[in-house]
């Protein structure tokens, strides 16, 4: 799909500079890892597994603080987490609504941390953000942080986000080119030596807009989580990651077989337009030190899988094309995860080894427990992953 442009578009002007055009840019240095390693924060209830087994993860910022600061220890090159605005009550059961925003989380994090990037998803077609907001509020922390802050555009896909800010869903195809009008004017704000103006079809105007001080780096680094055919066209021209699922559902065996060829489509929808992205995706890594271990522990979460939050889920519509290929019937689903990474440390690795083989180019990882599990991964998963050639 083609973004399409209204009239007065600033589309034609010079390619905006990125932080991969500067060697020393905090995202330069990750890329020269051979698989880029993140953390899926839990800042929501629940976390990312729909059970009611006990555990540590928790949705308040001292327990994501120290996760991050934590997986900063270990190498960790980014932490990023979810946006959502749902009614009283959230989904049900586990996923009970209660949610830090991400962007203020991760603006908090900006002065506890030192090297690792920190990426606020956003959606920037909801209630009052502006251009000029999000390229002052960006330019900001990317001073504040050197560099290593970064927006995950989002658009949006449940109806009832939309109607909280007071207007029906947008079409699906139209949000991606709002938001490209969108990103296009925060970006010549961020790169512009002079005020500018700009009318188009959003319902926002600019007159006479600056911004400084400029971002260090070109401008913040830009991601995008998506997998329809106009969100890989927008992530394509704009991003510096792509954040991907699996198309053909969380079962490891058959997300091997279609993430290549989904993988290859991301990557030349840039190429189309002279750029080149790297994709992200999101194993929820269920590993203890043998195998029967790991799956024991996947089939206790099992058992006590929450029934309620999958009702809610199924009842809050969404138009959502990434995850079309999710089996509602799968019996491992309430574990969470784009993919589910089961097993012995060596199994763990070895699956990863096939995902960075099928063209993923990075690793965003969630945990049933984080806070002991984050532990184990790095005491015995990451060195495997040095060994095998996927981190340095």
């Amino acid at each position: 799909m083609s973004i399409q442009h209204p009239p007065g578009s600033i589309v034609g002007l010079p390619k905006f500079a990125a932080p991969t055009d500067f060697p020393d840019s905090p995202l330069s240095q990750a890329l020269k890892q051979p698989v880029l390693l993140g953390l899926f924060l839990p800042i929501q209830a629940g976390g990312w597994t729909q059970s009611t087994l006990e555990r540590s993860t928790d949705w308040r910022f001292d327990y994501n603080k120290a996760l991050t600061l934590r997986a900063e220890e270990l190498g960790f090159d980014l932490v990023f987490a979810l946006s959502q605005w749902l009614p009283k009550g959230g989904y049900g059961g586990v996923f009970d609504g209660h949610a830090l925003d991400s962007f203020v989380s991760t603006a908090a994090l900006a002065g506890l941390t030192k090297k690792i990037m920190l990426i606020s998803t956003m959606h920037v077609l909801y209630g009052p953000w502006h251009p000029l907001h999000l390229a002052k509020f960006g330019a900001t922390l990317d001073h504040i942080t050197g560099g290593r802050w970064g927006i995950n555009v989002v658009t949006g896909h449940r109806a009832v986000e939309h109607e909280m800010f007071g207007w029906p869903r947008i079409e699906h195809d139209k949000r991606y080119e709002l938001a490209a009008e969108f990103l296009e004017v925060v970006q010549r704000l961020w790169s512009d030596s002079e005020n500018f103006s700009f009318e188009g079809e959003s319902s926002w105007k600019l007159g006479g807009g600056f911004v400084t001080p400029k971002p260090n780096f070109g401008r913040p680094i830009l991601v995008n989580a998506t997998g329809s055919d106009a969100g890989i066209a927008f992530a394509g021209r704009y991003s510096d990651i792509v954040f991907i699922t699996s198309p053909t559902g969380a079962d490891i065996d058959s997300a091997l077989e279609s993430l290549p060829a989904h993988t290859k489509r991301v990557k030349d929808a840039a190429i189309g337009v002279g750029r080149t992205v790297r994709t992200l995706l999101n194993p929820m890594v269920i590993c203890r030190p043998t195998e029967k271990e790991a799956w024991e522990l996947a089939d206790r979460i099992v058992a006590h899988a929450d029934q309620r939050s999958p009702q809610g889920f199924q009842s809050l519509n969404s138009d959502a094309q990434a995850w079309k290929g999710r089996d509602p019937q799968d019996p491992y689903r309430a574990i969470g995860g784009n993919i589910r990474v089961i097993g012995s440390p060596e199994q763990v690795v070895d699956q990863f080894v096939k995902l960075k083989e099928a063209g993923v180019d990075g690793l965003q990882l969630s945990f049933f427990d984080f806070r002991d599990d984050l532990e184990f991964f790095g005491s015995d998963v990451l060195p495997l992953m040095k060994q095998a050639g996927l981190r340095h």
